[in-house]
C-alpha cells in the first residue's frame, strides 16, 4: 500500500475497503459518556479517514510504526499534533487521558489480546470499544459460559462490559491479506463499577481456574489452600468453563472469607 509498508512482526495488515471501515466507524454508538476517541494503530488511516469526519469526538492517533506515523502526518497535516508515535502496550493512558475515551482500531493480531487486558485496567475510563480482531479470539471474548470458547477474556470483560460480535471480515479486504478471518467487537460499559468481592482475588480465580480448564475447580484451584468447607462446594464440582461471572464472584467470597 503506497506509503507504509505492512510489517509481519508488528502484525499489520492494512484493510483498503471503504465501505467495512465505515461500517466499522458506524459501530460506534455515539456514546454520551465520553468525547475523546483514541485510534490505536491507525496505519495506512483508512478508519481515520472516517473518523476525522466525526465532529463529536476529539481524537488522538496512535502507531508503533514511525512510518505510519509520518505518512499520516502528511495526510492529514490539520492533525499533525494528534497523531503520534507511541507503544499502547506501554503507556500510562493516564498521560493523554484525565477523562473517559474510547478506543477504535483495526488490531494487531498478535497483541490483541493485551490489548483487551490494558483496556480492562482502565475500565473506569474507557466507556466503548470497537475492535477488529482475530475472528477465532473475538468468538471467545463474546462465548458464553459453556462453552468450549468461553474463557479467562471472556470473563473478565464480560464483569464490566458488554460484549457485541458485530460482524465477520474476509481476508481478501487486506493488503496483505491474512490467513485468517476477522471480526469486529463493540464491547459497553455495563453499570458495574465494582465487583462484590475482592477484584484482584477474582482475577486470580479466574486465571487459575482457565488454565485447568479441564479440570474441575476443586482440583483446579489447590493452590488456593481450600479448606474443607470450600471443598464441598458444588461450585467446584464444576469446570471453569460452566461458571457465570456471578457465579465466580460468589466463589471469590468464599475464598476470601474462608468459609462456604
Amino acid at each position: 500500500m503506497k506509503g507504509v509498508r505492512a510489517k509481519k512482526h508488528l502484525g499489520q495488515h492494512f484493510l483498503k475497503d471503504q465501505n467495512i471501515a465505515q461500517k466499522i466507524v458506524e459501530s460506534l454508538s455515539g456514546h454520551k459518556k465520553y468525547q475523546h476517541l483514541l485510534e490505536i494503530g491507525p496505519g495506512t488511516g483508512v478508519l481515520s479517514n472516517f473518523l476525522i469526519d466525526r465532529a463529536e469526538y476529539e481524537l488522538l492517533f496512535m502507531d508503533v510504526d514511525q512510518e505510519s506515523v509520518d505518512y499520516l502526518q502528511n495526510q492529514y497535516p490539520d492533525y499533525k499534533e494528534k497523531i503520534i508515535k507511541e507503544d499502547f502496550l506501554r503507556i500510562d493512558l493516564g498521560h493523554y487521558y484525565k477523562e473517559a475515551f474510547g478506543i477504535i482500531g483495526n488490531f494487531p493480531y498478535n497483541i490483541s489480546s493485551q490489548i483487551f487486558f490494558k483496556v480492562l485496567e482502565y475500565r473506569n475510563q474507557i466507556p466503548e470499544v470497537v475492535g477488529m480482531i482475530q475472528k477465532e479470539v473475538a468468538e471467545r471474548i463474546a462465548a458464553k459460559e459453556g462453552s468450549k470458547t468461553y474463557g479467562i477474556l471472556s470473563v473478565l470483560l464480560q464483569a464490566f462490559y458488554e460484549v457485541e460480535y458485530l460482524f465477520s471480515v474476509p481476508p481478501n479486504v487486506f493488503n496483505p491479506p491474512p490467513k485468517v478471518t476477522s471480526a469486529v467487537l463493540r464491547l459497553k460499559r455495563n453499570e458495574t463499577q465494582t465487583l462484590d468481592c475482592d477484584e484482584k482475588l477474582f482475577f486470580r480465580v479466574v486465571k487459575q481456574g482457565f488454565n485447568n480448564r479441564r479440570k474441575t475447580l476443586r482440583n483446579a484451584l489447590k493452590t488456593f489452600n481450600l479448606s474443607d468447607e470450600i471443598k464441598s462446594l458444588d461450585l467446584l464440582d464444576k469446570r471453569a468453563e460452566q461458571l457465570t461471572v456471578n457465579d465466580f464472584v460468589e466463589l471469590t467470597n468464599h475464598i476470601a472469607n474462608g468459609e462456604s
